[in-house]
């Protein structure tokens, strides 16, 4: 009787974890990353998310200055098979799977810029608005394996205000792989002279205006930061997603009088619901 139980139990233990299996399966991701939201639930077609989120940040780039902001969250995707074309707040983008270690992405995104508003202490006032502008972004991730435990990133990021490359190797946790679970990268970012000054310079003009000195910046190294990404269904169609980001900017950064800190901080929850 031991025996039959024994045989009865391992067969229903090896039923449950063929259907969990084939219940991921069916809800595979494109690639299983929290920080890359995938709505699609592994089948083609349109596929639609909708939330909001909570930001507590910097106010600027530099600031010691922090508040919450309200950001939207979710995004219009259309998938056919191991690509994804997506439009997400400002963005508008592709990404796609390339022999199940590469992922490929392209985006043109809006650039808000800083306004002298920003800063509620007056840290901003003289230096008038940085314009506003557009941004195309090209990113390659390159796995260790399939399982994407591992990963390397490369991203080039160019605007109307300068151009920046940010270069990560980053740690998947958990066996999902529908997108939940939690992601941590390490990130060094690289600047050139326009963007350097467009965010952390001060002309002639500006430095008569605000009184803060005259200040030119080189391209070059701009910070290494660390980002931790966690994604988790609730049920079928919620989602909530938790974000942190820290970035310990370089001495040249730093010493502008426009940074206040020396590094950049943010975290962020909100929720999503899947159509």
């Amino acid at each position: 009787m031991k025996k039959v139980t024994g045989l009865l139990l391992a067969l229903c233990t090896s039923a449950l974890c063929f259907q969990t299996a084939l219940a991921q399966e069916e809800k595979a991701a494109l690639v299983p990353l929290p920080s890359l939201d995938d709505f699609t639930r592994g089948q083609d077609g349109w596929a639609f998310g909708l939330g909001l989120g909570v930001e507590y940040e910097s106010a600027y780039e530099g600031s010691d200055e922090f508040g919450f902001e309200i950001q939207p969250g979710g995004a219009v995707q259309w998938r056919r098979g191991d690509d994804i074309f997506f439009f997400a707040g400002e963005a508008l983008g592709w990404r796609g799977l390339r022999s199940d270690t590469w992922l490929l992405e392209a985006i043109v995104g809006f650039e808000e810029g800083r306004e002298e508003g920003d800063s509620d202490d007056g840290r901003l006032d003289g230096l008038g608005d940085t314009e506003e502008g557009v941004e195309f972004a090209l990113q390659a991730r390159r796995a260790f394996d399939a399982d994407w435990r591992y990963w390397l990133d490369g991203r080039i990021v160019a605007g109307e205000n300068g151009n920046l490359g940010i270069f990560g190797v980053g740690r998947r946790f958990g066996e999902q792989i529908d997108g939940s679970g939690s992601e941590l990268s390490v990130v060094a970012v690289f600047h050139d002279s326009d963007l350097a000054n467009t965010d952390f310079g001060i002309d002639a003009a500006q430095a008569a205006a605000s009184g803060l000195d005259e200040t030119n910046l080189d391209g070059g190294f701009r910070s290494i930061g660390v980002h931790y990404n966690y994604r988790n269904y609730i049920n079928d169609n919620w989602q909530i997603f938790v974000e942190a980001l820290y970035e310990r900017y370089s001495s040249d950064i730093a010493d502008s009088p426009i940074a206040r800190n020396n590094y950049e901080a943010e975290i962020g929850v909100g929720f999503v619901y899947i159509f």
